[in-house]
């Protein structure tokens, strides 16, 4: 994780999130904060506010299931200077994120995916444009996302694109993030 993690941060990506579905390596976390601080990027931890706060993460992401997700402005007291960010794939739910207070949206999965199994049905790109309109706060397209699609997702208006697959399956993962970082800002 933390080679991927330097390869990415070394190609212009600018914005690293944790996402330790199995539990947080504590150690891990650590070096990857100490990183993403090198190369002046941001730190996301998913799924787990209190430790972003322990481990002086950028922010949190939270989705549904989440603790905190339903009580935005709890996490927001222990994470003051904190980002918030929050799993949307509908106008209900991005509309209760604009009330809650959220700083940034993850929203999809745009595309099939096989980095999440609960992803649910792809919403495709105009889903994607209808929630970006209603939104408060920058979106961060999620789910299936290549260096194939990532001009059509720059052009829906997200102002975000979170990949996995695309770095983390290539043979050259530096160079898959340098390919997805050169079209995204082309």
């Amino acid at each position: 994780m933390l080679e991927l993690a330097s390869a990415v941060l070394q190609s212009g990506v600018r914005i690293v999130q944790y996402r330790a579905k199995r539990g947080i390596d504590e150690s891990a976390l650590q070096r990857l904060r100490k990183l993403t601080l090198e190369h002046d990027a941001l730190l996301i931890l998913n799924d787990d506010w209190r430790t972003a706060s322990l481990f002086d993460c950028d922010g949190v992401h939270l989705g549904p299931e989440d603790d905190g997700f339903a009580q935005v402005a709890s996490v927001r007291e222990a994470l003051p200077s904190g980002l918030i960010g929050l799993s949307c794939g509908t106008i209900e739910e991005v509309r209760a994120a604009n009330a809650a207070g959220a700083d940034y949206l993850g929203v999809g999965s745009i595309y099939p995916t096989t980095s999440k199994n609960d992803a649910g049905e792809p919403i495709g790109t105009g889903a994607l444009q209808t929630l970006i309109r209603t939104s408060d706060v920058p979106v961060a397209a999620i789910g299936g996302i290549t260096a194939a699609r990532i001009t059509e997702i720059r052009s829906s208006g997200a102002a975000m694109a979170a990949v996995i697959s695309a770095i983390s399956n290539a043979a050259d993962p530096r160079r898959a993030a340098r390919e997805l970082v050169d079209a995204w800002n082309a």
